[in-house]
């Protein structure tokens, strides 16, 4: 028997490596695309500043706001998605519900 507690420990390990290789790959692609959100946005403030000047009317916060928007889903699903969207949580509550209704 003790052959079989080391596969279900293997395996267990194996999904947890899993599970925490999907949230480090989350977590750099975040990274990435944070980076490429400041610097294309600070060619697009410096493009502006240098064509309309400081007093223009000041068109790079459209790409901004919505490209930002898109940074910020990503944030959520990379470091906060693990209990935000768990099915596992999800299932959690509906039981802790089910308890409370009976």
């Amino acid at each position: 028997m003790p052959s079989s507690n080391i596969n279900i420990d293997v395996m267990q390990t194996q999904q947890q490596d899993d599970r925490l290789w999907k949230v480090a790959k989350k977590r750099a692609a975040f990274k990435i695309a944070l980076t490429v959100y400041v610097l294309v946005n600070a060619l697009e403030v410096a493009v502006w500043y240098f064509t309309t000047g400081p007093y223009g009317y000041f068109w790079p916060i459209w790409s901004m706001l919505g490209w930002g928007l898109g940074i910020a889903m990503q944030y959520v699903q990379a470091y906060h998605g693990n209990t935000l969207f768990s099915t596992e949580e999800e299932y959690k509550r509906l039981v802790e519900q089910e308890d409370k209704q009976l």
